[in-house]
């Protein structure tokens, strides 16, 4: 059984990293599969950081991948390299980027059916629907075409509305507003869908989620970057 420090409310400096999370679920025979797949998620966005230029290698907050697969220097785990027969003929127009996230969500959604995880399939369902809403808005505001910029709609959660999100967003002051409306319906999110004393997967996986945007967070606070 994993006993884990209590979560203070959004925006608080989290208990516990990530790292040390997973060493707790690992060490205590928790759900390991599951809590790296949602970690795995976060790792991703610092990698794209890392590539951007925007953090610096050795200050990369990585649970998952390795320093060589955050800076490209190896290749990246071969469930997230698009194997051709695997891939949808309209996956020709994704940017390199967009076919990993495609690779990964199908690969956490895969997780969440082979460990009867259902947080982590509602979870997927819901980044992928937040995710596709605003590549559709930022694409209609630069008058391109929407289609090209969706990944994996088949894995969203059709009655999740956004509307509200995308217009609280969209009419942030500035792009750290709008960072902070994004990751407060997170937040939200997670706190209708956690279930505590369960003793099962889905409790873990809630924490892990929410932990994982505490950390993240925090790190936009003192860097300015996700």
């Amino acid at each position: 059984m994993c006993v884990l420090p209590d979560l203070k409310p959004f925006g608080n400096v989290p208990p516990i990293n990530k790292q040390e999370l997973l060493a707790v679920v690992t060490e205590s025979g928790g759900p390991t599969d599951v809590v790296r797949a949602l970690l795995l998620s976060d790792d991703l966005l610092q990698r794209e950081a890392v590539l951007a230029g925007e953090v610096e290698l050795d200050h990369a907050d990585l649970a998952v991948l390795s320093l060589q697969e955050a800076k490209d220097e190896q290749t990246l785990p071969l469930f997230l390299e698009p194997a051709q027969e695997d891939e949808p003929e309209a996956s020709g127009i994704l940017i390199a980027v967009d076919r990993i996230w495609r690779r990964y969500f199908h690969h956490a959604a895969k997780i969440a059916r082979m460990t009867h995880t259902h947080f982590l399939a509602t979870w997927v369902g819901f980044e992928v629907g937040l995710r596709n809403a605003m590549a559709k808005a930022r694409a209609e505001a630069l008058e391109l075409d929407p289609g090209h910029y969706i990944v994996a709609p088949e894995l969203a959660d059709p009655e999740v509305p956004f509307d509200h999100i995308l217009a609280e967003w969209t009419a942030a002051s500035n792009p750290l507003n709008g960072l902070e409306v994004l990751d407060r319906a997170r937040w939200n999110w997670l706190t209708g869908h956690e279930r505590w004393y369960s003793f099962s997967n889905d409790e873990v996986a809630a924490y892990t989620a929410k932990l994982m945007l505490l950390n993240r967070w925090h790190r936009t606070l003192g860097k300015g970057v996700l």
